[in-house]
């Protein structure tokens, strides 16, 4: 960009600043001047708009200090409990999912929140029935093993074959088709994060099959393991003979390929009844703080989470923590008499677990008026433990906007900005489309020793923490919806 056009867009940006509603909230001014270099963004906001987010400091005090200390304080762990204890776990299509939701929206009303409702999805309806797994050779032993989401059940009885063990499917490529034939292969990779392994937990059925397996079991995607199996979404691939699928324990599985290694001739029994149903009718939940100004209902900020839950521990971390510091967030920025100009939306999905099915509908549903609608989207499943910053999608011009935003967290240590591919796994359907969203960066070393396990219970939730996730919750998203302008976006049409 010249430096004349870079001068003229200062001083139109400078009078719209300085304008009653500055002419801006519509997106009528998008780009701001910034260089480039290979590492990262340098920014230059004009002068007026780095003065005006800097102005929010008093505001931003004020919230955090009313949530970390004052009125708030200890009550998001609280009001966490009280639905985890209620609930339980909130697998989609159960009574107990569905309560959750009547409790939530009965709650947003309660708190005051405006234009509290429901919206219906068409959820996949997978019902998780016995599973029982016994190595019979070269001894006996139970086995704990949970199904993963989408299989299939065995034949009534089980299945009783030998085993082939194997690190990684590189190493299973090169095993002859006619070796696999009427075994089953049990999948131990080595722990690489959680991006990089958990491929094994969504293509270990098929690429099983592909070669003639009978069944899959996969070790449990952590790094971490004290005994406890855990659960996760799979997918069958097109074309391919659909196959049992079950996660078994750390331990488990490593002796499992320590024997093999060996050449110690292993069998396992295998039985399973898990079954699929016809879609149920759930529901996203929203609840929102209505804007001051005429572009309320335009220019929307989205906080959320999700309120489904596997059907193992009670879904206080995932993503109980997430739905509630967006719930939260704006109740108490209400009671705090903080409107800003734009409307604040909590949306608590349903159906994250399966493939992120609620989200993608409300995206379907609101896709004819998204472009005016959604400002910017922010979203929390990934842990509620220490807050450190934000992780931002999108444009330079709106990463410079949200690194000024999160000078204001000092006092909760929360300035740290990153940018990954996307946003959380609900949000990316707007993510990879332009829309610029952020995510919760919180000190979540252990969240996978927990993650889709009987371990995600309200034991490794911490009530201070948790008032701090909240509090940045509610002053980013407060920032963000009272500025002046519009964050910037580059949208992508389809």
């Amino acid at each position: 960009m010249s430096k004349w056009i870079g001068k003229v867009l200062f001083i139109l940006i400078s009078l719209f600043i300085n304008s009653a509603f500055l002419g801006v909230i519509d997106n009528s001014i998008e780009r701001f001047s910034y260089q480039t270099d290979s590492e990262d963004v340098v920014c230059h906001l004009p002068d007026n708009l780095v003065k005006e987010i800097a102005g929010y400091q008093p505001i931003v005090n004020k919230i955090i200090n009313e949530i970390t200390n004052g009125r708030f304080k200890g009550r998001t762990w609280d009001s966490l409990a009280e639905l985890t204890d209620l609930f339980g776990p909130r697998m989609v299509c159960t009574d107990a999912l569905e309560q959750a939701i009547d409790y939530v929206v009965e709650s947003m009303k309660k708190g005051g929140l405006d234009n509290v409702h429901n919206e219906n999805v068409s959820a996949p309806n997978w019902v998780r029935g016995f599973e029982s797994a016994q190595l019979v050779r070269p001894w006996k032993k139970n086995m704990k093993l949970l199904g993963l989401g989408s299989t299939i059940g065995t034949i009534r009885g089980g299945i009783i074959a030998d085993v082939i063990a194997v690190e990684s499917f590189d190493e299973f490529n090169k095993i002859p088709d006619d070796q696999v034939k009427g075994k089953i292969v049990v999948f131990v990779p080595k722990w690489e994060g959680y991006e990089k392994t958990v491929v094994y937990r969504g293509n270990a059925a098929s690429k099983a099959s592909a070669k003639g397996a009978v069944a899959a079991l996969v070790r449990s995607i952590t790094p971490f393991s004290i005994g406890s199996p855990h659960t996760g979404h799979q997918s069958y691939a097109d074309g391919i003979k659909q196959i049992p699928v079950a996660a078994i324990t750390v331990e488990d599985a490593e002796m499992i390929l320590r024997m093999y290694r060996r050449g110690q001739p292993i069998t396992i029994h295998l039985e399973m009844s898990d079954f699929i149903k016809p879609n149920c009718i759930s529901r996203n939940t929203i609840g929102e703080l209505q804007g001051t100004s005429k572009y309320k209902d335009k220019s929307v900020v989205v906080v959320s989470g999700h309120l489904d839950s596997w059907d193992v521990g009670v879904g206080a971390m995932d993503d109980g923590g997430g739905s509630m510091i967006s719930w939260k967030a704006i109740e108490f920025l209400r009671a705090m008499n903080l409107r800003p100009k734009r409307t604040i939306r909590a949306i608590l999905w349903t159906s994250e677990e399966q493939g992120m099915v609620g989200a993608e509908q409300y995206m379907e549903a609101h896709k004819a008026t998204e472009a005016d609608e959604f400002n910017f989207f922010m979203e929390s499943d990934i842990g509620t433990f220490e807050p450190q910053g934000l992780d931002f999608s999108g444009n330079a011009d709106a990463s410079c906007i949200l690194k000024e935003i999160l000078k204001l967290m000092t006092s909760i240590n929360a300035t740290q900005y990153r940018e990954p591919t996307d946003g959380g796994p609900d949000i990316s359907w707007w993510t990879v489309r332009g829309f610029p969203s952020a995510s919760l960066i919180n000190k979540n070393e252990k969240y996978f020793w927990f993650h889709h396990s009987d371990g995600d219970t309200m034991a490794v939730e911490d009530k201070d923490v948790l008032d701090k996730c909240t509090a940045l919750w509610a002053a980013a998203s407060y920032v963000i919806a009272d500025l002046s302008i519009n964050m910037p976006k580059n949208l992508v049409t389809n």
